[in-house]
């Protein structure tokens, strides 16, 4: 299947309009606005220059609504996906963390998630491939790699919302 094409148009004045049929062919458009919003138009099945749903984002909520659509484009947490289906994300030991100050074999994360701590950020140092017995701190940035069920569960391990 061929990648879907994506025409720009500059519209003077107000921004950029980018159009896309899907494989269903359906019409849709977002427009850029020059201000950073954007506004995300679904035309009709039935007619397609006949705009049925029109949604205004602001700059912030189109940054969410990226995220939502292709994490790796902007998430400041998700580092990076492939098509195998793994992730890797940072995930932090908050001050308050019941982990704070126990070692990471305490949590059992690959054996109870299947993913894996591949590295730890601690202020300015990484320390790659941390043992069993590394004693975790609060503040430390944990680098874990799975699926993303499994990254979901670690972070819920580690207590993350």
């Amino acid at each position: 299947m061929s990648a879907p094409r994506l025409r720009a148009t500059p519209l003077p004045g107000i921004g950029v309009q980018y159009d896309l049929e899907t494989r269903e062919h359906r019409h849709l458009s977002v427009v850029a606005h020059r201000d950073g919003s954007r506004t995300v138009n679904m035309y009709r099945a039935d007619d397609p220059d006949s705009c049925a749903h029109s949604l205004r984002l602001t700059s912030s909520e189109a940054g969410s609504l990226i995220d939502a659509l292709k994490p790796s484009h902007h998430s400041p947490s998700l580092l990076y996906t492939t098509d195998l289906g793994l992730v890797a994300e940072r995930i932090e030991v908050a001050a308050t963390s019941r982990w704070n100050g126990r070692v990471l074999g305490d949590m059992r994360m690959r054996t109870e998630t299947g993913a894996s701590v591949v590295a730890v950020l601690r202020r300015a140092e990484a320390i790659p491939s941390p043992a069993p017995d590394f004693r975790l701190a609060g503040g430390d940035t944990l680098i874990v790699v799975g699926t993303r069920e499994g990254v979901d569960a670690a972070a819920a391990i580690l207590g993350r919302e």
